[in-house]
């Protein structure tokens, strides 16, 4: 009795990529009668014919769409499954899975990347962008290791507190508070908001600060990434919160805030309630000795 195995199935993907059988055969370093016999067997174990043919090469018909669907997936899963054994077996050289929120792609995430790699020049860093809530549901599902991430989730989470970040009130050139250097949460009365949508944890923080100071702003725009919110105010489509950073780069007004509390703790966490990989615990490491990244 024969039995697909996964070489058989980077054949029959690189089949569909390619669509033409000496061209998929050249990728996988194969001959071409290696390739049409591979496919052959396939089709025989299945029962179903996956491929047609003709004079510009070979197509996946219905049938072989969900083959290719599904090969993709064990594909996937048999190669992260050998990267975590490979972390497992050697954290010099293994894959860490780090998720981190979209405002830090360009600001902290490359020094600790940095800062790492000198380090473990063989360390394998596999990188996930995503919001908060996605993070925490990485995290959950084992998807991701270790997370960059703001504020601290509450349950069975470790915490390493990295960077605090002042947050500022912006505004476009030309507002009526543009001449200040300071201001307060009450001043964005009547204004239109720009911010981060419900449900994100930079949003829930700054609810937070308007609720304890009596404000509610007038919310117009909602965008899912804090460098474009700061795009929208600096094209005069209203004011916003955001950690001083990102002040100025569309040619915004940064005020500092008479505000308790206003700041975002930025830090890195892990799941406590099951162990991670050597190669995990070595970038922790590495990242606790580097730190703090104020």
């Amino acid at each position: 009795m024969s039995v697909v195995q996964i070489e058989d199935l980077r054949g029959l993907l690189a089949l569909g990529e390619h669509r033409h059988v000496t061209d998929a055969a050249a990728v996988l370093g194969t001959s071409q009668p290696t390739l049409s016999r591979l496919l052959s067997r396939v089709e025989a174990e299945l029962g179903a014919r996956l491929f047609e043919r003709d004079a510009k090469g070979v197509h996946p018909n219905p049938l072989g769409d969900l083959v290719l669907t599904a090969a993709r997936d064990l594909v996937d899963r048999h190669d992260r499954l050998r990267r975590d054994l490979a972390g497992l077996l050697d954290p010099e050289s293994g894959t860490v899975r780090l998720a981190f929120l979209d405002s830090m792609a360009t600001s902290l995430v490359p020094r600790i990347l940095h800062d790492v790699r000198e380090q473990a020049p063989h360390l394998r860093v596999e990188l996930r962008q995503e919001p908060g809530h996605e993070i925490l549901r990485d995290l959950a599902a084992g998807v991701a290791e270790l997370a960059l991430t703001s504020p601290r989730p509450p349950g069975p989470y470790g915490w390493l507190a990295l960077q605090r970040q002042r947050l500022t009130l912006i505004v476009p050139a030309g507002h009526r508070l543009a001449g200040r250097r300071r201001a307060q949460l009450a001043d964005v009365v009547g204004e239109s908001f720009v911010t981060i949508p419900s449900g994100f944890g930079f949003r829930a923080q700054v609810d937070d600060l308007f609720a304890a100071a009596g404000v509610t702003p007038q919310v117009d725009f909602e965008i899912g990434d804090l460098a474009t919110v700061e795009g929208l105010v600096g094209a005069g489509l209203g004011v916003a919160l955001v950690p001083e950073q990102f002040a100025g780069a569309s040619g915004t007004i940064g005020l500092a805030l008479n505000t308790p509390g206003a700041e975002r703790v930025v830090g890195l966490t892990w799941r406590t309630d099951r162990p991670m990989s050597p190669a995990a615990v070595r970038f922790r490491s590495f990242v606790e000795q580097a730190g703090p990244y104020d």
